[in-house]
């Protein structure tokens, strides 16, 4: 249907008006919204096509720092696996520290990517085409660091295969209430729906890469495009997949990262056991998810030179889209503080005064500045928010703030059980540390790599949106409009 449409009413030779004025609003909407900006489908492929096949220096200077941290993150786990976890600053009261942040962080900005693709695709906004696959790469490699951390924090990886649900000689089966099964099965469905969601939309343009492309690249996009050929029937199972995958991964979103939150609230640890955790990790996990989706529209807009794609609308859209969250965030986080505040327990008081005026005073003013101050004193701007290091900068910072909110529930909490006798401080050691830089290189690297292999841009649904999209003139101004279309 698409390439017919565009047969008989090529969109990107619609003239400019006669009128000089009407002609000055039809430039200032073309330059201003990308469906509007129509361009031949073959401009567009080699848009998006082009730089994936030069890599110059800044990628492979990357490429091996990335690839470096990365290393080094496989090789401290395999010292840890091997001297044991008495090399991590974890003792015997704070038995979860950063590995379990790092895996509440990472599945937080991985279950708000998929998200964000499914649900504005449900919602039917047009601009989210060209960050929709960005979003599903993060969601990828962000659940794939995820899956790991469970591993590491067990310290004996080699019995991994326990917490699989078989029968086996001694009739031993998983604890159905640990933790850990909840979480590694939380990972295995959202994983394998995301991935199956990012692969069944990328199947049209690696066949149009397939066709451009040459030598090893051919041949592996030849196997990836699975014989897609592009016929009406094609087209119609894969908008059908699509939109059951849409409607159905977004309540599996919303139920997997509940499951996270019942890691903590389903203990009788002061400050987890708190029935408002559910809702208030899912927005947390959507608020820093939007953040990160933001810095890597930033940075493959720059190194894959995007700019024609990845416009100010998208960043003024997703901008508006984490000030929202930011309420939503601060409405939730402080309801969860004052129900604890009024009832006065003595160890929850012990706790706000630590963050109040004790040694995680720092952190806690940190975080509320990064998640609250900043967001709320900037983002109302349209200026900020389509000023890209502007909003860069902001989305920086709920990135800090929020592994530091993670930080603070996990690291810092737990210290602090009802005994006083028990209470201890957690102090991270250089085998964290490298771990946790490693797993951030590790996602880095994989987008990095991921957008030199296949299209970035979702070509198919940029050139289906342009063919859909039209104007109407009303007296003397001209407006988007969408046009009909059977």
């Amino acid at each position: 249907m698409a390439e017919q449409a565009s047969l008989e009413s090529p969109v990107w030779n619609r003239p400019l008006p006669d009128d000089p004025e009407l002609a000055t609003q039809m430039r200032e909407i073309r330059e201003k919204h990308l469906l509007q900006d129509a361009r031949p489908p073959r401009e567009l492929a080699e848009k998006v096509l082009g730089p994936m096949a030069r890599l110059g220096r800044v990628f492979w200077l990357a490429f091996i720092v990335l690839g470096g941290l990365t290393a080094t993150w496989l090789v401290t786990w395999a010292y840890q696996a091997y001297q044991g976890m008495g090399v991590t600053g974890l003792n015997r009261t704070i038995m979860w520290a950063p590995y379990i942040v790092n895996f509440v962080y990472f599945i937080g900005i991985g279950h708000a990517g998929t998200f964000i693709s499914a649900a504005l695709r449900v919602l039917k906004f047009e601009w989210r085409a060209p960050i929709s696959r960005a979003a599903e790469s993060l969601t990828v490699f962000a659940l794939l660091v995820a899956f790991t951390m469970p591993l590491i924090h067990m310290g004996r990886v080699w019995k991994f295969y326990w917490m699989l649900p078989f029968p086996n000689q001694r009739q031993l089966w998983p604890n159905p209430r640990s933790p850990i099964f909840w979480d590694m099965t939380a990972i295995f469905t959202y994983l394998t729906c995301s991935i199956l969601f990012m692969y069944l939309g990328l199947l049209p343009d690696i066949a149009i890469a397939r066709e451009k492309a040459s030598g090893w690249r051919k041949r592996l996009y030849t196997v990836l495009a699975l014989g897609w050929r592009g016929t009406d029937r094609e087209w119609k199972h894969l908008d059908t997949t699509l939109n059951i995958f849409s409607y159905g991964i977004i309540p599996v979103m919303f139920s997997v990262h509940t499951v996270v939150s019942w890691d903590f609230a389903m203990t009788l640890q002061p400050g987890w056991n708190s029935t408002i955790f559910g809702p208030y990790f899912v927005v947390g996990a959507l608020y820093s998810g939007v953040g990160a989706v933001i810095i890597i529209m930033a940075i493959l807009r720059k190194a894959l030179h995007l700019e024609y794609f990845l416009r100010d609308e998208h960043f003024n859209a997703m901008g508006k889209f984490l000030l929202i969250l930011s309420f939503t965030w601060v409405y939730f986080y402080f309801n969860d503080y004052l129900l604890p505040w009024y009832h006065k327990e003595p160890i929850l008081t012990v706790i706000f005064r630590l963050f109040s005026s004790g040694w995680a005073a720092p952190l806690w003013f940190t975080m509320l500045i990064a998640n609250i101050l900043v967001p709320w004193a900037t983002l109302w701007s349209r200026r900020v928010r389509s000023s890209i290091p502007a909003l860069v900068g902001v989305a920086l910072l709920v990135q800090v703030g929020m592994y530091i909110e993670r930080y603070l529930i996990v690291a810092v909490t737990l210290g602090y059980p009802e005994l006083p006798f028990n209470w201890a401080v957690y102090v991270p050691r250089l085998p964290e540390i490298l771990i946790t830089l490693g797993v951030f290189a590790f996602v880095a690297l994989g987008i990095a790599v991921l957008s030199r292999l296949v299209p970035i841009i979702p070509i198919w649904e940029v050139v289906e949106g342009q063919l859909l999209q039209g104007t109407r003139r009303i007296g003397r101004a001209i407006f988007p409009a969408k046009t009909e279309a059977d």
